[in-house]
């Protein structure tokens, strides 16, 4: 690839060619630098004068617990069918991308960090979520009304001067994550996405939703408390957005509740599936 994927210069032309050169990114393991690496660099610029690709993402090598490589004969590393089991594909997903193995760097596999995955990522954000469509629900008994997702609210709370800051507070953080994030995709460094977004849920379930629990549940009036839902609302979906090409079956079941409160004209935010929505911007 992607000179032996189209047999050029041998079967191809050009102009076909060309269409699909240079390729926008290669990957592959970091024991292939000084071999597959190095051979389509050799024969891109004997052929073409230039590089074969746009980006280069390699990856690291990922070892056992204790630091040697994983043997099929000594069997000296965890069941993957198990791991995925037991944690989740997700789960195993999400650790491995967050690892210094994106970075092109070794990393020792080990079964407490994909449960740590589990225990500091994955419960705040569902409890999160699930903490959002507990108050839904009680303000929709309060109201006698169907809770509809307003995506102009937002800009409403910061047209309101006396506002509740939080609100801006998360809204703005949530808008900043999202910059970063396609900043950061755009120029493949998937490891500092991860990070970034870590740190955004830990924002979201430590300071805002344990700071405004009594307006979320009601106890400051209908206003306040439709104000607040609705912006858990925006910037869990916006997370929960940027989080399906990483975590794809836990973001399509979060999504799947979510969009029974959306608006199915507001199609920036209604689709069949959380994998047919854009990634949002800023």
């Amino acid at each position: 690839m992607p000179f032996a994927q189209s047999h050029y210069p041998f079967s191809t032309k050009d102009e076909v060619f060309d269409k699909t050169f240079p390729a926008n990114f290669i990957a592959e393991g970091l024991d292939q630098t000084r071999g597959w690496f190095y051979t389509l660099m050799v024969i891109s610029t004997a052929i073409r004068g230039c590089a074969p690709f746009k980006n280069l993402i390699v990856n690291g090598i990922v070892l056992a617990a204790d630091g040697t490589k994983m043997s099929k004969s000594k069997k000296n590393f965890p069941d993957p069918v198990l791991i995925a089991e037991t944690f989740g594909a997700d789960a195993c997903r999400l650790y491995l991308v967050s690892a210094p193995v994106v970075r092109a760097e070794p990393m020792k596999f080990k079964e407490e960090g994909v449960k740590g995955i589990v225990r500091d990522v994955f419960l705040p954000w569902f409890n999160a979520y699930r903490f959002l469509i507990q108050n839904i629900t009680r303000w929709e008994k309060t109201t006698q009304k169907n809770f509809v997702f307003d995506p102009n609210m937002k800009a409403q709370i910061f047209s309101d001067k006396d506002a509740n800051i939080m609100d801006k507070w998360i809204i703005t953080t949530n808008q900043h994550l999202i910059k970063s994030v396609r900043h950061e995709m755009d120029n493949y460094r998937l490891y500092a996405v991860v990070r970034k977004i870590l740190k955004f849920l830990e924002e979201l379930t430590n300071w805002y939703v344990r700071l405004n629990r009594s307006r979320m549940k009601g106890e400051e009036g209908v206003e306040e408390q439709i104000r607040s839902l609705n912006t858990l609302f925006d910037v869990l979906l916006n997370t929960t957005v940027l989080m399906s090409c990483i975590t794809p079956f836990l973001s399509e079941h979060i999504y799947e509740n979510l969009r029974n409160g959306i608006d199915p004209q507001h199609t920036q935010y209604h689709a069949a599936s959380i994998h047919f929505l854009q990634i949002p911007s800023y």
